[in-house]
């Protein structure tokens, strides 16, 4: 019998700390908290047979002069459930609820290199623009009134899906590994991408 997937939005903390072995870390209740109280904020989870697989967030940002945007936060699917097409059905779900909600468009930042990241995300319609560069500014999680970000429970092992904050300049293993591609798998471009997004000038 052929596995059973769906994509849920979820909107209860007791979902998020479910599938919590898809972030970078463990959700945090406040910033869980917070994240959910947000119109603008969106999280969908992909499920097969009931476990959590994969999951993407998006932010809306609005500016005067511009209208409002998505922003494709993270996109993570765990290892098991790779290259079946999840990342793809993830980005397709929160791009058709950015149409829904009127958004002119939505952008996500990847690595340049990141050819399977790549692929995934013009597989539902997304296009490089040139000469991009990105800022980071990273503050103390005290600063700000959140926890301390600790390790993820899985670890950077083959457990669990590996992934990196938006702003990271350290290497970030969750994006997909075009090095090591699968001829075998039906799904080339969705090797299982795990994509931080990061602010962008325009």
């Amino acid at each position: 019998m052929a596995p059973r997937s769906e994509i849920r939005r979820v909107t209860r903390p007791d979902d998020v700390l479910a599938a919590g072995h898809l972030f970078d870390g463990p959700p945090q209740q406040r910033a869980t908290e917070r994240f959910l109280a947000e119109p603008g904020h969106h999280l969908f989870v992909a499920y097969v047979d009931g476990v959590p697989a994969g999951m993407v967030t998006g932010v809306e940002t609005t500016h005067p002069d511009k209208g409002t945007e998505m922003f494709l936060y993270e996109l993570a699917v765990d290892e098991p459930y790779r290259r079946r097409g999840i990342g793809r059905a993830l980005t397709a779900a929160l791009a058709d609820l950015a149409r829904e909600r009127g958004c002119y468009g939505m952008w996500v930042a990847t690595d340049g290199d990141n050819t399977a990241a790549l692929a995934t995300y013009a597989s539902v319609g997304g296009a490089a623009e040139p000469d991009q560069t990105v800022l980071v500014w990273t503050f103390a999680a005290e600063s700000v009134g959140l926890e301390p970000a600790g390790p993820g429970p899985a670890g950077p092992g083959p457990a669990g899906p590996e992934s990196a904050s938006p702003g990271s300049t350290q290497p970030n293993p969750t994006e997909p590994d075009a090095t090591d591609p699968d001829p075998t798998a039906s799904d080339p471009t969705d090797p299982g991408p795990g994509s931080p997004g990061s602010g962008r000038r325009r």
